[in-house]
This record gives structure tokens, sequence and C-alpha cells, in this order.
């Protein structure tokens, strides 16, 4: 079974400084990092990839709003809540809902 590219990039990135360095780099928590390393992880590996492509591996998407930013970076702003007292984080918002990127989330009923 051949291990990814991104999982080589964490465990090497890991070794260089510390899996809790590592984990603020990515936006997840060191547990995450470790559970992840240990084949433990039980959340949803597209979700750490993704951090891993973008803040490690510089990879980027096209934002209608922001240009050509770094996956970690466009998972940070689909996790911001509404803010309407801000209009770029306004046509953010709307423009994440409906993005091809978007990080698929089940919807919290109210």
């Amino acid at each position: 079974m051949n291990t990814p590219d991104w999982m080589d990039v964490l465990r090497a990135r890991c070794a260089q400084t510390s899996q809790a360095r590592v984990a603020q780099e990515i936006g997840m928590s060191p547990t995450t990092v470790s559970q992840v390393l240990s084949g433990k992880y039980l959340g949803a590996l597209d979700r750490v990839r993704a951090r891993v492509e973008g803040a490690l591996m510089r990879r980027t998407v096209g934002c209608p709003v922001l240009g050509e930013l770094p996956r970690n970076e466009c998972l940070d702003h689909q996790g911001r809540p509404f803010a309407a007292t801000n209009p770029q984080r306004v046509m953010l918002w709307r423009a994440c809902r409906a993005c091809a990127h978007r990080e698929q989330r089940e919807e919290k009923a109210s």
C-alpha cells in the first residue's frame, strides 16, 4: 500500500519540528496530527489532507473573492461565521456557500 504524498510531507515536517508545531501550521489539534500519523484518526482524512496540501505543500485554489489562495486558508474562510459588519466577509460567506471547493458539512438545524 502506497502512502499518499501528503502523508509523507506531514511525517517529514513533524520530524523536522514537532507534531504540536505542525498542528499549529495546518490549523488542527496536536491530537489530530498524532492520530493521523498513527493511523487511528476516525475523522475525515480529506480535511486533514486539504490542510496539509495548503499549508505545507503550497497547493492553491481559486477563490472568486480573494483570487488564488492556499487550500488551508480556503477552509479557514469557509469556517468563519457570517459577519454583516465587514463587506469582504459578506462576499466570502456568500461565495463559500456556492463554491466547488466547499467542504461538505451538515448544516445544523436552528
